[in-house]
């Protein structure tokens, strides 16, 4: 299969309220299959949401009764994977016949995990990967993944992978994925900036992969009346503003970016262009250097309680 199309959905999350997110997710995956999606991504915590602007009552040796209610509610907005929610996506999956990539909030036990769940065309649970680090009061309300869940499914179209949001600014996770030969690097993200669409250029020169970036839009309006931001209270105040973008395997947009408003962007993606590019640049081939530089990767699960 040498042409792929592939999808990011630039959108907001029903905030606190995952049952209608995920009616929200199978109109956006319907969509996106009518424009002959096979493979579509989602942005990151699209299931469980993204509280932008809020602090969960958390200040250097304190927290407030108010912000552990705060988490309690986010917490209540996860999904547990395996679990009913992540049947119901896989069933969108099946039911559109795609490879879907979607950004969740993963409950396990009594800690939230940022996560990316890859699903196939039949709705099975491919594989799932644990963001490695939150990024700054992120690490307030997420624990770490570890090793284990480095995921790079193999499938009909590919070679699946990526890294979430700031992920992708942690070289040694890169190049890890390049080992494993991801064809389809994914990038649910939130980050808005101007400067993310050239770090997903280097990505994709870098890996000679082809990189598909979803981003939130989400204004005010997406939360409950008692969600209260720091940017401000009117409803059409915009939290995270999108950016979502696919690049191919030698820098070039394909689709976006897209900023200000909910899309769906698609672009055909050639697979032949991956050895086009890697012709001259192959970072864990031709153009590595395993005699100067060498990679550890720990892919163990990280147990504190180990049986003997």
């Amino acid at each position: 299969m040498a042409i792929i199309i592939g999808s990011v959905v630039q959108a907001g999350s029903v905030l606190y309220d995952t049952p209608r997110t995920i009616e929200k997710l199978a109109d956006l995956t319907a969509k996106a299959k009518a424009e002959k999606a096979q493979l579509v991504v989602f942005p990151e915590a699209f299931v469980g949401g993204y509280p932008k602007g809020i602090d969960f009552g958390v200040r250097l040796g304190s927290r407030s009764d108010e912000g552990r209610a705060e988490f309690q509610r986010y917490y209540e907005s996860a999904i547990d994977v395996p679990g009913i929610e992540c049947d119901q996506i896989g069933e969108i999956a099946a039911g559109n016949g795609v490879y879907l990539v979607v950004g969740v909030i993963e409950r396990d036990g009594g800690t939230l995990y940022c996560t990316v769940l890859y699903f196939g065309p039949d709705g099975r649970l491919l594989d799932k990967h644990r963001k490695l680090m939150p990024t700054a009061l992120e690490r307030v309300v997420w624990g770490f993944g570890d090793g284990s869940t480095l995921a790079a499914p193999k499938t009909d179209i590919g070679v699946l992978g990526g890294a979430i949001c700031w992920e992708n600014y942690m070289p040694q996770l890169r190049l890890a994925m390049y080992q494993k030969g991801v064809e389809f690097y994914c990038a649910p993200t939130v980050d808005d900036r101007d400067v993310w669409l050239p770090t997903m250029q280097t990505v994709a020169l870098e890996g000679r992969c082809f990189v598909l970036s979803a981003c939130q839009f989400m204004t005010r309006g997406c939360g409950p009346a008692d969600f209260n931001p720091i940017q401000g209270d009117a409803a059409d105040t915009v939290l995270i503003r999108g950016g979502s973008c696919i690049v191919s395997p030698l820098g070039k947009v394909l689709a976006g970016p897209i900023f200000g408003e909910e899309a769906i962007l698609t672009a055909e993606l050639d697979k032949s262009e991956i050895i086009r590019g890697k012709y001259d640049m192959d970072v864990v081939g031709h153009y590595a250097r395993p005699d100067i530089f060498t990679l550890s990767v720990n892919e163990t699960p990280q147990k504190l309680v180990k049986p003997q």
